[in-house]
């Protein structure tokens, strides 16, 4: 047993080792020298790194580098492109990062966190559904803060999260989602991302103490199951890495600026204005027409009679002509 808890420790080390070179070649020499271990140790490192899906170059004379189309998920990787501190937590399966984000918490977790996985097994979505994650293809997790002060209520806080989202595909990509209120973000009229905000309530102060953000979305899944609609993939030349560092950053980015600094964004990348859609309120299924969304985040609705009202949270679907 002590010999594998070694093993692992060497791993977990030329792993680091190699994610800071970043593109430049260390030599089995100078990993050996720098962890305190034998050249053989490390090259047995490498190569069960190598067993677990990482892609490595080696080449004699200048030694080792990760490639550049690795997409394997690692907590020091994830880390490493994080411009904020966070504590990171990565799960190769977890039943929900949700769920895990808030069993942390309630084992006394309070700094920041970005907790993710390749696979849930019981992914959540909103009103009570469940969301898709097989492994490998897409990238599951949740973003938490104690708590989101800078935004208003949780309507602002889910808002948040979807251009957080967009933000992220349009710094790393050449795609151009759209957003379908409240928080549902789309690509070519397909759902590509799913977002589920929870709060944790202090009951002795009735105050908010921490923020959940969950965020799920396909970048690679093409299968679905035959209960999932409408569902698309990103379909980009992209490392999930980057993706959630990069959504990370942007979420806190936003939480840590001005209201101001993604409401607009927010509200220009609508794909629901001026459509004909279908909302539910207190189990009644409504006509409208989707005229706006004002500076909260609300969805002002026109109904069949003339009545205009404004929506704060709910469900919305588009009528198809």
């Amino acid at each position: 047993m002590l010999l594998l808890i070694c093993n692992m420790s060497t791993k977990e080390d030329v792993l680091k080792k190699l994610i800071s070179s970043g593109n430049s070649f260390v030599s089995g020499e100078r990993l050996a020298n720098d962890l305190g271990k034998s050249r053989a140790a490390v090259w047995k490192a490498i190569k069960s790194l190598q067993g677990e899906g990482y892609a490595i170059d080696a080449v004699t004379n200048r030694g080792y580098r990760l490639s550049d189309n690795n997409d394997v998920l690692n907590k020091d990787l994830v880390e490493s492109k994080l411009d904020f501190h966070a504590r990171v937590i990565y799960y190769p399966s977890i039943d929900s990062t949700n769920n895990q984000a808030k069993r942390l918490i309630e084992n006394g977790e309070n700094d920041t966190m970005l907790v993710f996985a390749d696979e849930q097994t019981a992914g959540r979505g909103r009103q009570g559904k469940s969301f898709y994650s097989p492994p490998l293809t897409g990238i599951y997790m949740s973003f938490v803060t104690h708590p989101m002060t800078a935004l208003k209520n949780a309507v602002t806080a889910t808002t948040a999260a979807s251009v957080a989202v967009c933000r992220a595909i349009e710094v790393l990509t050449d795609k151009h989602p759209r957003i379908k209120w409240v928080n549902d973000v789309y690509l070519d009229g397909k759902k590509i991302c799913g977002i589920l905000t929870e709060a944790v309530t202090d009951f002795e102060t009735g105050t908010v103490s921490s923020v959940i953000v969950g965020i799920g979305m396909n970048i690679k899944t093409l299968d679905f199951p035959d209960n999932v609609e409408n569902a698309g993939c990103l379909d980009a030349s992209v490392k999930r890495a980057d993706l959630i560092a990069e959504i990370a950053n942007q979420l806190n980015h936003i939480i840590n600026n001005s209201y101001d600094d993604f409401i607009d964004y927010y509200r220009s990348h609508s794909m629901i204005i001026g459509e004909s859609i279908n909302f539910i309120k207190n189990g009644t299924v409504t006509h409208a027409t989707a005229l706006e969304i004002d500076r909260e985040g609300g969805l002002l609705v026109q109904l069949a009679n003339g009545e205009k009202t404004v929506l704060r949270s709910g469900e919305i679907s588009i009528r198809r002509r």
